[in-house]
């Protein structure tokens, strides 16, 4: 028995020698750094969401009149301290990558249709504030404030060409990863204003294949890279689906990996990946995953960490950063 407990205390000791942070200094002395999940936009409560649910109807009472993905928006989240801003494209008939979340138009505006199918001509004339209630319908306070700030991808970019962008395929057609590569690669400045893809993972695949340094995710490598590493994470190996990616995890869960904080982050940058903390998920909402939107949440990301923290509300934290 005595050998037993020695050897268990050996090898508890070994691993706590392998993944301590203690000698690890740490990734950042600087302030932490935001993604800004559709700018500053209207919050909504997640309860019973699925893919399709129209959240512009299930909105919070109003605060402020921003529109999520639109250049007001966008201005409003850098100046709050975003660092990347997340928004989601569309390509359109003509050609054109609307900046747009829905599928369909029918939620956030007075028009109908899917939005890959409908040009992009039309959609810049539409109303993106048209369809957000807090009230089951009784009024519409932002009805009339977004009437043209549907823009397209290069507008975004031009309009902010110092800005970063991490950029959400909404569909799961490999000719929108085609296209945008063929418009990233024709336009330097633009790609470098690109920090990252993600989505389905036929779109994201043929970007990845034109432009493979290119930072991007999938929701399966968002889900293999966790649990790889935690099965073989415990020796310092990083598993192949943790390297050249964005490595998500709910600041909740995260310090369960091996090695968190310092020598988790020194392992996954020296392996080409950058990591993302996000909110914790809850109840049996479908919509993505939560941001970190509270002072006592942001107090939950350790010191020094060098990652990207994701926020649906970076005009709440840019002061208490």
């Amino acid at each position: 028995m005595k050998k037993i407990l020695i050897g268990l205390l050996v090898v508890i000791a070994a691993l706590w020698l392998r993944n301590t942070s203690v000698f690890t200094p740490p990734a950042s002395d600087g302030p932490l750094r935001f993604i800004s999940h559709r700018g500053v936009h209207q919050t909504y409560h997640r309860e019973d969401l699925e893919r399709d649910t129209c959240t512009a109807i299930r909105i919070y009472p109003p605060t402020h009149d921003f529109i999520e993905n639109t250049l007001p928006s966008m201005q409003a989240a850098f100046e709050a301290g975003a660092e990347v801003i997340e928004i989601d494209v569309h390509l359109t008939p003509d050609g054109e990558f609307a900046v747009f979340h829905d599928w369909t138009l029918d939620c956030r505006t007075e028009a109908e249709g899917q939005t890959n199918k409908t040009p992009m001509s039309l959609i810049r004339t539409l109303d993106a504030g048209y369809g957000y209630t807090a009230d089951g319908g009784e009024t519409f306070p932002l009805r009339g404030k977004g009437v043209g700030m549907i823009k397209s991808l290069p507008e975004v970019l031009d309009a902010f060409p110092e800005g970063k962008f991490l950029i959400n395929f909404k569909s799961r057609r490999a000719v929108e990863g085609r296209v945008l590569a063929e418009i990233l690669e024709a336009n330097p400045r633009w790609r470098a204003q690109v920090w990252g893809v993600y989505g389905g993972p036929i779109p994201v695949e043929a970007l990845v294949e034109r432009i493979p340094d290119m930072k991007h995710f999938t929701k399966g490598s968002a889900k293999d890279c966790p649990v790889d590493y935690l099965l073989m994470g415990w020796s310092g190996f990083v598993p192949d689906s943790c390297k050249n990616t964005l490595v998500l995890m709910p600041v909740d869960y995260a310090p369960l990996l091996w090695g968190w904080p310092r020598a988790f982050e020194a392992r996954m940058s020296a392996a080409g990946s950058e990591v993302i903390l996000f909110g914790t998920p809850g109840g049996t909402g479908n919509d993505g995953a939560p941001g970190i939107d509270t002072p006592a949440q942001l107090r939950k990301v350790p010191k020094g960490f060098g990652g990207y923290v994701w926020t649906d509300r970076i005009e709440s934290l840019g002061d208490v950063n």
